[in-house]
This record gives structure tokens, sequence and C-alpha cells, in this order.
């Protein structure tokens, strides 16, 4: 290499820490490129990867450098399924509680979970509900309830690190029902008092047009479609609506969006 500032460049990439390497490979590999000549790119991208390789950076640095990166470390994916009918019954009340825990840097799932919750108002179940929701009543009977769950939530949160002051983490849900109408309300007409970390959260179908410039009128069918998704599972089945939320936000990192709070402060 004839020109000494490319040669330079390349002693650092090749003796300094990992970490160096971890926060300046882009921004290096950039300038360096541009220094040298097409036909040693080729083996100078080979040396640097071996080199990363070395520190361990391997599957991680091509993780992280396929997306920028987001404002929270862990998206908690939530989808209710609650009591209904034609005409809507009331109260309506959550039989289906699902969270998936998604890291914010690899946007891959890391923990699940899921309950189903005894109705205590209408405890028998709908045909209506049912069809709509894949849920049977032995699926229901003999469930914990609301509360139980609640109190499950919080072990689950504190198991996961998650109330922890200096890991940031926020709920997405496919609209604004699941925590600005169904779960408050319902903890009202209980007595139950709702958790600060329900008290914020990203709704999918605002993040979406932000990112697609459409609003999806069909939500989770429509953002499949946009994104040319598969969809996952059936409709209206909490666990698979979180698996597709989940999928639709991985695919939008990807494409370079990076997610934001989008509920006003309580």
């Amino acid at each position: 290499v004839s020109d000494a500032s490319g040669c330079s460049m390349i002693a650092l990439l090749h003796t300094g820490a990992p970490k160096f390497l971890q926060n300046l490979l882009p921004r290096a590999r950039q300038a360096v490129c541009s220094l040298l000549p097409a036909g040693v790119l080729k083996g100078y991208g080979s040396i640097v990867s071996r080199k990363l390789a070395s520190h361990g950076f391997g599957a991680s640095m091509a993780a992280m450098s396929s997306f920028p990166p987001q404002r929270y470390h862990y998206f908690l994916v939530l989808d209710f399924e609650a009591t209904c009918d034609k005409p809507q019954i009331h109260p309506q009340e959550i039989i289906e509680f699902p969270i998936l825990k998604l890291n914010g840097r690899t946007m891959e799932i890391e923990s699940t979970f899921h309950m189903y919750v005894q109705p205590v108002v209408h405890p028998q179940l709908t045909p209506f509900c049912t069809e709509l929701t894949g849920i049977i009543q032995g699926m229901v009977d003999g469930q914990p309830s609301l509360q139980q769950v609640l109190e499950r939530v919080d072990e689950w949160m504190a198991k996961e690190g998650l109330l922890d002051p200096s890991v940031k983490s926020i709920f997405v849900t496919c609209g604004d029902w699941d925590l600005k109408v169904m779960l408050p309300g319902q903890c009202q007409y209980l007595g139950l008092p709702v958790a600060d970390y329900f008290k914020q959260w990203i709704n999918l179908k605002k993040a979406y047009s932000f990112a697609m410039g459409s609003w999806p009128k069909n939500g989770l069918l429509d953002m499949n479609k946009g994104l040319n998704l598969q969809h996952i599972g059936r409709p209206h089945s909490g666990i698979d609506d979180c698996k597709n939320i989940a999928n639709i936000m991985k695919t939008l990192a990807h494409r370079g969006f990076i997610f934001k709070q989008t509920s006003k402060p309580f």
C-alpha cells in the first residue's frame, strides 16, 4: 500500500483493543476503502473479519451492524384477548395475557410470559368469543384471576431484570386498546392498581405508519402484507399476534426504523 495514512489506519485496526474495533470499524473501513486500490479491498476485508472473529465479535457484530441501535434495551410485546360478544358485553375481561421479551439490540425473542385468565363477571365464554379467539371454556376454567396473573407478571419482570432502573424497556401493542382501555378499565372495575410499567407503550400501527407512510386499517394483516411477511398462526390468538408484532418490528428495524414511545404520559 503506497499511502501512509492507509497503512497507519490498518495498523491501528490490527493492534487496537476490541472496544476500539467495535466502535470504529464502520468509519475505519470506509476511510481505508477510500484510500486503498480496488484490488486489495477483498484481502483487507478478510483480514479485518479474521481479527474481529479472534476477539469474539463475529456473529454479534454482524447482527448489530445490520440495523441502527434502538432506544430501548428490551421491547415487551403484548396482546390481550378478552371476553366478547355481539352486541358487546360489559365489562370485558382479559382471558389471555401474553408478553414476549424482545432484545432491542438483536430484535430476537429472549423470553415469554403466557397465561390464560379466569373471567369472573362473565365466567362463561360466548360462542362468538371462542370462534374469534380460539379460546375454549376449558382453557380459562380454573385459571388464575387477573390479580394473580398481574402478580406473576411482576415476578416475571423482576426475574428478567426488567425492573432494574438502568434497564430501559417499553411495552409494544397493536393499537392503544390493550393498555389505554382494556387493562386500566378492568383494573378500575376490580379495584386493582396499574403498575407504572404499563403506563407507556409503543402503538405498532403508529410506528408502521411513520415507517411506511400508510395507516394499516386491518392491523397486523395489512402490516404483514405491506412488508411481504407471512402471517404467523391464527388472527386473534394473543400469543400468535405477539409473534407477528415481533416479526414486524424486527423487519422494520432491519430497514433502519428506530422505535419511539407513542403513548402520552398518564
